[in-house]
């Protein structure tokens, strides 16, 4: 029987809600290939979706526009969805700089990455999920368009086993190293297999803390079963088992051969080309690099830039599009797009970044020219391969409006909060006169958002705040991603009452503290200052019952005119019904947590383990209470190291002592968020 999504909540929809549920849910039946949900801000959209899909019933992707909005809604989805699939994608780069070169100085940057784990292993149990079970619900960003290795080839390189099975152990050893599996006697993680007599571990690396025990008798699979990679106990049998590629670029070996001898005749023409036109040092350069590579490829099964020769491991032609995650969804998928007016134009200009990047590459001799086919979508090729579509907004862009079958307004609130209430003040006295409205939120005990033009005005208006005794911090793109969403943190708890930032105010951050925002120079015409841009900006303050937003500004621009005519119109709408329904809004309060916080809590085995490990432990853990939560995160990445040198010296014991140990302090962790 087909698995079936069910939300878990303690709150019925209300307000717009039941009404755009009903609605988008007989769209998608009706077969309406694209609908929008104009919702705004903190009426409850992603609790919205949810309800449809547990209506309809499908798989889906969520597509959002950074990774800060992607972990913000895993979180959510994974508290609606308890017993299904929600999955996340996203880049799985902690650092990432491209292979480049600079004719201009010579100079060439060699690709240099920093692989995050945990996100490559979220990463495979996607692809996992999607080929296991129907009720699959996938969290991800535009990485989502880039190449991924080939669903055929993918399928085809999956170990299936049977209990019972006769199987050469040499056999499955090499089929394992074909996925990309490490043999590893010593240190068994994620990604490797060991041998111990006949039987086999493996830790799969679509697996979190599973592993999987093959033990044979002679040529016989005797026995499946998981265990605990730590303790080495046995938690299930298992009557069959798959195992998944350690990555989603496999291939099978006749593949790889097959290639070598295509890589090789694009080679040798691409060299033609270099000597007849006299560029000799380019073509040096390109037979040296690729000689070295095919090499590589045929001893080791890959190399470093494997991808750059993906057109020919995939088998298609110059010029196909890649294959992405897309091509790994079921054909009843469906498809929500997250603040659609940032996301989709951001689908569109990750192709034309990546050509240019790669043409210079290719010209000096650095590539071979089928490297161009390793790329993310062309925005047309997107179009073309996505499922039916709802995007999801509190400002619709021109591209919705044109392919919108249907536009499903959201303007009431569960909670009754109406949008602020909007003033216009002059900017020519805009510091002093915000000087005043911020010290009246700071007595009510409230925080204020404030937008400036520039990095520049953002620090200098900081530094000016906290002159005059208010605690104030700033927020741009030069501030890392870790430290945004630690300030965002701060705000929120009352470590400090003012944040100053430009454009990374707007959209997907829930503040129901901030009770103001300010909107400098407000009269000046830009992107930063765009109806849509204001209008989001303002819903910064909808979270919370006394909500304002003053825009600072000499004259009313159009772009301003129009966001406030917006804002009285849903304003106009929402006091309205609460009126007819005699609802009184009520404040929102919602739990204060890192959203890049991406693990589940703990299960009740583990804190059962936790609570057994006695007084002496309670004593050290309640030493961390105090701790500030980057304290904390430092403080468990510390004990994790220790726990896994316990368990490689065969110092068990001492290892189960650390993992419960870390066990508690992510659960202070959750506590005191």
């Amino acid at each position: 029987m087909r698995n079936s999504f069910r939300v878990h909540s303690s709150f019925d929809p209300s307000g717009d809600q039941p009404r755009a549920i009903d609605q988008l849910s007989e769209g998608i039946e009706a077969g309406l290939s694209h609908q929008t949900l104009l919702g705004v801000t903190g009426s409850g959209k992603t609790f919205t979706m949810a309800h449809v899909l547990q209506r309809i019933n499908r798989p889906a992707v969520v597509m959002a526009h950074n990774k800060t909005l992607a972990a913000q809604l895993y979180r959510e989805f994974k508290e609606f969805f308890p017993q299904n699939a929600v999955e996340y994608f996203v880049s799985y780069y902690d650092y990432y700089q491209p292979e480049a070169y600079v004719p201009a100085s010579d100079t060439y940057i060699e690709k240099d990455a920093s692989i995050n784990e945990q996100i490559e292993q979220m990463r495979l149990s996607t692809t996992k999920s999607l080929l296991e079970r129907p009720d699959v619900l996938i969290v991800a960003t535009v990485s989502s368009i880039y190449g991924l290795g080939s669903p055929e080839q993918y399928i085809k390189m999956l170990i299936h086993l049977n209990r019972g099975d006769k199987l050469d152990q040499r056999e499955l050893l090499r089929r394992l190293a074909e996925l990309q599996y490490q043999r590893n006697d010593l240190a068994f993680e994620r990604g490797s297999f060991r041998v111990r007599g006949e039987n086999i571990d493996v830790f799969p690396a679509d697996a979190e803390r599973a592993a999987v025990r093959i033990e044979m008798f002679d040529d016989t699979v005797e026995r499946l079963c998981n265990f605990d990679p730590l303790t080495g106990q046995i938690t299930s049998e298992l009557p069959r088992l798959t195992i998944f590629p350690g990555t989603h670029y496999v291939t099978t070996r006749n593949t790889l051969l097959d290639a070598l001898d295509t890589i090789e005749e694009e080679l040798q023409q691409r060299l033609k080309v270099l000597k007849d036109d006299n560029r000799l040092v380019e073509a040096q350069r390109l037979e040296q690099r690729t000689h070295f590579d095919l090499e590589m490829i045929r001893e080791l099964g890959y190399c470093t830039g494997i991808e750059n020769y993906s057109r020919y491991l995939s088998g298609r032609a110059p010029g196909e599009p890649p294959p992405t995650l897309f091509d790994y969804l079921p054909k009843d998928a469906l498809l929500i797009v997250d603040e659609s007016h940032v996301t989709v134009p951001q689908i569109g200009a990750m192709y034309r970044g990546d050509r240019s990047r790669k043409e210079t590459l290719v010209n000096y001799g650095f590539r071979l020219p089928s490297a161009l086919d390793n790329r993310p979508l062309k925005f047309a090729e997107w179009e073309a391969i996505a499922p039916q579509c709802v995007f999801v907004s509190a400002t619709p862009a021109e591209y919705e409006a044109r392919h919108a079958d249907r536009v499903v307004e959201q303007v009431v609130r569960p909670t009754g909060i109406v949008d602020p209430e909007l003033e216009v003040r002059p900017a020519t006295t805009q510091i002093d006169d915000l000087m005043g409205q911020v010290k009246r939120c700071i007595d009510l005990n409230q925080r204020v958002l404030v937008t400036s033009l520039t990095k520049r005005m953002a620090e200098d208006l900081t530094d000016f705040l906290n002159e005059h005794n208010i605690k104030a911090r700033y927020l741009h793109s030069d501030i890392a991603t870790v430290e945004r969403v630690e300030i965002i943190r701060d705000l929120r708890l009352g470590t400090f009452d003012v944040l100053v930032g430009i454009n990374l105010l707007r959209e997907g951050l829930d503040m129901p503290e901030v009770a103001l925002v300010a909107i400098l120079d407000a009269d000046k015409q830009g992107f930063l200052r765009s109806a849509r841009s204001l209008i989001q900006t303002i819903g910064r303050a909808a979270r919370n019952i006394e909500g304002r937003a003053i825009l600072y500004a000499d004259l009313v621009t159009e772009a301003m005119r129009q966001a406030i005519d917006e804002t009285n119109r849903r304003r106009a709408r929402q006091q309205e019904y609460n009126q007819a329904h005699g609802q009184n809004p009520r404040q929102i309060t919602k739990q204060i947590q890192d959203i890049l916080e991406v693990a589940t809590k703990p299960d009740a085995a583990q804190r059962i383990s936790s609570l057994a490990t006695g007084r002496q432990v309670a004593e050290e853990i309640s030493a961390y209470a105090a701790k500030s939560p980057r304290e904390l995160a430092n403080a468990i990445r510390k004990l994790e190291r220790a726990m896994h040198k316990a368990a490689a010296d065969l110092h068990f014991e001492k290892a189960i002592e650390l993992r419960d140990k870390v066990a508690r302090l992510k659960e202070l962790m959750i506590d005191n968020a």
